[in-house]
């Protein structure tokens, strides 16, 4: 969703596709948590000098035209606002294996994140496979609650990539490469927003 014009408050929400499937079956959304984000914003523009004073030190940046909604959550929310508790003094950090080397017959790595200070316990981690010629991921242990996926995947990785959402994962690489490939699994807080990059490479073995 997005705000269409910043002088008032007007939403242009647009569903996707597993929303349009349970209004078209006549289920409720039970929309119950959202996302911002501030992916248009360049806050470079930012003026403390204005010569017209303090008032118009962000008039370039409120005049900034914003993004139209899309339905597709791994084209926006680069940027996503998030919200910590009062108090909080330190940004949660991720923390998981440097990096996973193994030849495509290799049994696989497991993958288990953790943030400190402790946080995304309920909504888990999105864990993103750029390159799907190297293998795939799967979930071994759920999140127990659902959040929003806080990936943005540019338009030449979105063919090739694989998502996946939960607490703890497991890497399988694939047993029918013909060549060496290297890529990577990058992981997503859903609650504190936030990652990790794992550098990945599988070795073709004959």
């Amino acid at each position: 969703m997005a705000y269409l014009d910043n002088s008032e408050i007007t939403v242009d929400a647009i569903l996707t596709k597993k929303g349009r499937q349970k209004l078209a079956s006549g289920q409720s959304l039970n929309i119950t948590k959202f996302a911002l984000g501030d992916d248009e914003i360049d806050y470079t523009l930012y003026e403390p000098a204005h010569p017209k004073g303090s008032a118009y030190y962000d008039s370039a940046i409120r005049a900034i035209p914003i993004t139209e909604a899309s339905p597709d959550e791994t084209q926006v929310l680069r940027y996503r606002l998030v919200t910590f508790a009062k108090g909080t003094t330190q940004i949660p950090t991720i923390s998981t294996i440097p990096s996973i080397s193994v030849n495509q017959n290799a049994g696989g790595d497991a993958i288990t994140p953790t943030t400190t200070p402790t946080a995304n316990t309920t909504a888990g981690y999105t864990a993103v496979l750029a390159d799907t010629r190297a293998g795939t991921i799967t979930v071994t242990r759920g999140a127990t609650a659902v959040g929003s996926v806080p990936v943005f995947l540019g338009e030449e990785i979105t063919t090739t990539a694989q998502v996946a959402s939960g607490q703890e994962f497991r890497f399988t690489p694939n047993p029918n490469l013909t060549m060496d490939i290297a890529t990577t699994i990058t992981i997503y807080g859903n609650e504190t927003g936030g990652s990790k990059t794992i550098p990945v490479t599988v070795t073709y073995k004959a």
